[in-house]
């Protein structure tokens, strides 16, 4: 005999019930129960009308088609949820840095005044933030950003003083994309800031900066550009006057190269 037949039905037990999480002998058996527990049963019946009435109230709603940015921001988040299953399933970036850097794989013709990516420990893990912050904050619908564009002031001196350094927001309205806001995130060398920008048809792009990552050093020979594609989204990386910067999105390497070139001139001092 099951040793809850004689006990009173718990509400728990009322809103799996009335969700329809039981199996059939589950339920069989819970009914049985509520047969001998009138007011277990008056209560299950309110909830019951209580449920029908609120389904009544909007119905209508249930039946409108989903919005259409609604179905693009779901299929985003599918597609990074995609992207970020592969990446695990195939070692993490740590692999593909951990090539990238033994074959050589650079940008050809990509470099300027400045410093370069040394090792691959600490830029394999600012990489990793980099993308996964662009994963996790482009879908977002109501809220991509912490401080929006229209307070960009505000925003620019929040994140300056949380970095420790003057930032500058650079602009990207040349190359088709506006800015949409930023947020802080923290990183393992302290705080970090990403810029979200976004253009005529939604397609969105990050960049991420902050302090550059222990040993990571300067290198006279000038800055190279350093393209990661295996990660939940292509990118590139460089490092100049202390502090990294990532610019991330799903676009084709020569248009991140674009913007990674207007990004960084816009940035030098």
């Amino acid at each position: 005999m099951d040793p809850r037949s004689d006990h009173p039905v718990s509400e728990d037990e009322l809103h799996a019930l009335l969700d329809g999480q039981l199996q059939a002998g589950q339920r069989a058996a819970l009914e049985a129960r509520l047969a001998r527990d009138p007011a277990a049963s008056a209560t299950l019946q309110a909830w019951q009308r209580q449920q029908a009435a609120l389904r009544a109230l909007h119905q209508a709603v249930l039946q409108e088609p989903l919005p259409a940015s609604l179905l693009a921001a779901a299929g985003q988040a599918a597609q990074a949820r995609q992207q970020l299953q592969q990446w695990w399933r195939w070692g993490g970036l740590a692999a593909g840095l951990a090539l990238a850097f033994g074959l050589g794989w650079l940008t050809h013709g990509a470099s300027g005044p400045g410093a370069t990516l040394a090792r691959a420990q600490p830029v394999r893990e600012f990489v990793h933030q980099a993308a996964l912050a662009h994963a996790v904050y482009a879908p977002e619908v109501r809220h991509p950003v912490e401080v929006g564009s229209a307070q960009e002031e505000h925003l620019v001196q929040w994140l300056s003083k949380r970095l420790g350094r003057p930032l500058k927001v650079p602009k990207l309205a040349e190359q088709g994309f506006e800015l949409v806001g930023g947020r802080l995130l923290p990183g393992d060398d302290g705080a970090r800031a990403q810029f979200m920008y976004q253009d005529a048809r939604g397609v969105r792009i990050t960049l991420y900066l902050g302090s550059a990552p222990t040993g990571v050093h300067a290198d006279k020979a000038g800055t190279e550009f350093r393209y990661a594609g295996d990660g939940p989204v292509p990118g590139f990386y460089w490092v100049d006057g202390g502090f990294a910067y990532a610019l991330s999105g799903t676009l084709t390497r020569p248009q991140l190269l674009q913007l990674a070139q207007a990004v960084y001139h816009q940035l030098e001092p």
